[in-house]
């Protein structure tokens, strides 16, 4: 998960001390202790009504299990998303975030929407478990960390099943992710090593910006055994790189969720020579409500590896992505998709 410039929110926590030493209304006497996936232990109320999700993965996978209980959305959803989201949802109040890029969310915005729990899913790390500590201390607010890696999706959904009193939804969409991702494995399987494909990830409108391998925001292609060209070695998740560098390392394909650089790259002379451009092996991933592959890393991820296996290996991965895609949205984001949605989601202009 993209936490960057959240020390801001650490610094700022001591002086706000003062203004927040009592307890809120919304913080429940706790009746249970969890351990989350940072090892850290916090009392729960037992009953939980409403949810601070600390960012757009937390957001994301809260919104599939319990819509109702969640609080607002971290970031502001475009007219565009709104439409692949029910009307209820779709105008949920805008919380901001305490994690990613510019955090806009501060303790005072955790106690504003009278959550009884703040959760966050993504990397685990300590700097992240001192964050929720500090926000806690602060707010009197349960916050929980829990592991928002793709390959632990289903584990994700029965932690938090229980916790926010929907195990029954959360067993079904742990099942689901249980399935997907065991059935993609077994048909990699037949994917012979000189098939893997070699694939940069562009992000940003030119293109520059991309996720390292081993990164959590580019971790669908370690799943499918792609090969990330942008292999520093490098222990961060996002790096900008040059035309340069995209040119030696000449990629045969290219997984995009920019719309500005996919309709740039087919006339852009600094991409000419690349093998991707010139054999049309460049895919833009859909984002509607959230994005296929990445922006957030998140339960959508789920639908998106169908994607992206159909993508590279079109000859192992033939089925039908039409009912699938039905299926997913209408399991995990409550909404019956319209023909048109659904063509607008397979089929992208540009």
């Amino acid at each position: 998960m993209r936490r960057r410039d959240f020390l801001a929110l650490l610094t700022a926590a001591p002086a706000l001390s003062a203004t927040l030493s009592v307890r809120p209304e919304s913080a429940q006497a706790a009746d249970r202790t969890v351990t989350d996936s940072a090892g850290r232990k916090v009392a729960v109320p037992a009953k939980i009504d409403r949810v601070f999700a600390a960012g757009s993965p937390a957001a994301i996978t809260l919104y599939t299990i319990v819509p109702d209980k969640l609080a607002g959305w971290p970031d502001v959803v475009s007219e565009e998303a709104k439409r692949y989201l029910p009307a209820k949802y779709a105008a949920l109040p805008i919380t901001g975030r305490l994690t990613g890029r510019a955090n806009t969310a501060n303790v005072e915005s955790v106690l504003a929407a009278r959550p009884n729990i703040v959760v966050d899913t993504g990397t685990i790390a300590p700097i992240y478990a001192s964050l929720a500590d500090r926000v806690q201390e602060q707010s009197g607010i349960p916050y929980l960390l829990f592991d928002g890696a793709l390959t632990r999706t289903a584990a994700l959904y029965e932690q938090l099943g229980p916790i926010v009193g929907a195990p029954d939804k959360a067993n079904e969409l742990a099942g689901y992710a249980r399935e997907v991702l065991t059935r993609i494995k077994e048909r990699l399987d037949f994917v012979p090593r000189d098939q893997k494909a070699r694939v940069y990830y562009a992000r940003g409108p030119r293109g520059l910006e991309t996720g390292l391998a081993g990164s959590i925001n580019a971790e669908m292609l370690d799943f499918v055994g792609a090969v990330n060209v942008a292999a520093t070695g490098e222990k961060r998740n996002i790096a900008t790189v040059s035309p340069e560098q995209i040119l030696e390392w000449d990629p045969e394909a290219i997984v995009t969720v920019d719309k500005r650089f996919y309709r740039a790259v087919w006339s852009d002379p600094i991409w000419a020579n690349v093998a991707a451009v010139k054999y049309k092996r460049i895919y833009l991933a859909p984002d509607r409500p959230f994005g296929w592959f990445d922006s957030p890393p998140a339960v959508n991820r789920l639908i998106g590896l169908r994607w992206l296996c159909a993508k590279l290996y079109s000859g192992y991965f033939n089925d039908d992505l039409g009912p699938i895609t039905r299926d997913f949205y209408r399991r995990f984001y409550h909404i019956d998709l319209a023909d048109a949605q659904l063509t607008a989601l397979l089929e992208p202009a540009g």
